[in-house]
């Protein structure tokens, strides 16, 4: 009798034992690790947000550690270091990366913002914009090389526009000091992002003319992307991650710009919830959030096109080249 209790007390014990160590045996893993580094802290970027936000990474079995690195060169190096995990950043950094010659693509898998998010903000003008007002101004623009300025450029040309002879072109401020450098008087036209646009016109500083947006068309502007290996390695991981930006993109397309502003507005903590509404709702009304995560040839070409009449591209790289749409297709299908 003595010693079937003592086998009794073994066996709970042992059970017990079990569960503290793996967790109640039962097959449970802990959740896996994303790094990703988004290329700037933006309004812009609110599936990404929401996504963590509400779980939905959480939901799909990944503990995501988000972190911001300035400036696309920045933020592709620390991917191709493996420093990063994933990188939400423009698609034109992977044909960059692509026309190197690289053995280890970069490989776009998520499309986030399917618009250029930057609007053109006039000192001393408002209303709807006469392009040829900006024939001979002083323009400050984005970074070479960077979509903001190609989109730019694309759009003065398409209104006959030589962004090289027609007017003073300033591209060689930071991305970080662009707004500042408007404030302290360089420029009569400026090219911004939101939630700045939304700021500076509250505060009497200038007036959004246009949306660069509108008028460049469909792009995989804003994409999450990885090396090849990864993906490789990965393929579930992949798979959970653009299933968790799919359930934060229909979340988005459902809800109104004042539950989106709730819903991202701890990633903007010192931000005025009513700036963070209205940036959402210009972003909203014009289409930028992409419905899926899917880049369709359509909007790669567009992509191209841009590109090359901004002198960035060596040769036509085409979307099979360094787009998987696989886990997108997916996540679209079984996602609701």
């Amino acid at each position: 009798m003595l010693k079937n209790k003592r086998g009794i007390w073994i066996g709970l014990f042992s059970l017990v034992l079990c569960g503290m160590i793996f967790s109640g045996c039962s097959g449970s893993k802990s959740a896996v690790k994303v790094k990703v580094g988004e290329v700037t802290r933006s309004v812009f970027y609110a599936p990404e947000y929401v996504a963590l936000e509400k779980g939905f990474f959480k939901e799909e079995g990944l503990d995501v550690e988000l972190q911001t690195i300035p400036g696309g060169d920045k933020t592709m190096t620390a991917l191709l270091s493996g420093a990063i995990n994933v990188a939400l950043v423009g698609s034109e950094t992977s044909i960059y990366v692509y026309q190197q010659g690289s053995d280890d693509p970069v490989i776009n898998f998520g499309q986030v913002t399917q618009t250029d998010g930057t609007f053109l903000m006039a000192r001393n003008q408002e209303g709807k914009l006469d392009w040829n007002n900006v024939k001979g101004s002083v323009f400050l623009g984005q970074r070479k090389g960077g979509m903001p300025q190609m989109a730019g450029e694309f759009t003065l040309r398409k209104h006959n526009i030589d962004p090289q002879k027609d007017l003073k072109l300033i591209q060689n401020i930071d991305f970080a000091n662009i707004a500042s450098a408007y404030l302290s008087g360089t420029g009569d036209y400026v090219q911004l992002f939101e939630p700045q646009a939304s700021i500076f016109e509250k505060e009497g500083k200038g007036h959004v003319v246009a949306s660069f947006g509108e008028e460049s068309g469909h792009l995989p502007y804003t994409v999450f992307m990885s090396k090849q290996s990864y993906i490789k390695k990965n393929n579930d991981t992949v798979q959970k991650f653009t299933n968790a930006l799919q359930k934060a993109q229909n979340w988005v397309q459902q809800h109104s710009p004042e539950e989106i502003a709730d819903a991202i507005l701890p990633y903007f903590k010192d931000a005025d919830k009513e700036i963070i509404i209205s940036s959402v709702k210009r972003y909203k009304d014009q289409g930028t959030y992409a419905a899926d995560p899917i880049v369709d040839e359509t909007e790669w070409n567009n992509l191209l096109d841009v590109m090359s009449q901004a002198g960035e591209l060596k040769e036509k790289v085409p979307a099979t080249a360094i787009v998987d749409n696989s886990f997108a297709e997916k996540a679209k299908s079984f996602v609701k």
